[in-house]
């Protein structure tokens, strides 16, 4: 089974998920939504879709190790998210990733690609779930 990585965002939210045997980045992309109800639901969808063992959702911490507003929100959406999680029935864990940075390094590796202005903004979010998930990944 897969894992999934997911950087949620007011706007965008950034998913990734690995290949089958759980040591690569398989497919990355951004989900369009201001409203986190929809975006938990796309999340869920898609996981149960693509055969999803866990999913790992960026906790962005402040610099220090805090706990900030950011942090707070990705935390409400991990909620509803293991919600409709729960109400598909796909048995799916979700999990916490220390972030911190995760959108920097994205930016500069879109930077470094020749990637600026509006195309770097619709895929930051993807680039920074792929790093999140490559972490995760190696960690295991």
């Amino acid at each position: 089974m897969r894992i999934m990585a997911v950087d949620f965002g007011d706007a965008r939210t950034g998913v990734a998920v690995s290949d089958l045997t759980k040591t690569l980045v398989g497919d990355a992309w951004v989900i369009h939504s201001k409203n986190i109800k929809e975006t938990s639901c796309k999340v869920a969808e898609e996981a149960k879709a693509r055969e999803v063992s866990c999913i790992v959702v960026g906790l962005p911490k402040n610099m220090d190790g805090s706990r900030g507003f950011r942090a707070e929100k990705s935390e409400h959406f991990a909620q509803m998210l293991g919600n409709k999680l729960l109400d598909l029935k796909c048995g799916i864990n979700v999990v916490f990733w220390d972030e911190r940075l995760t959108t920097v390094s994205a930016n500069r590796i879109l930077t470094d690609a020749g990637k600026h202005g509006k195309k770097r903004k619709q895929t930051v979010d993807a680039v920074a779930a792929s790093l999140i998930l490559e972490d995760y990944l190696k960690s295991l």
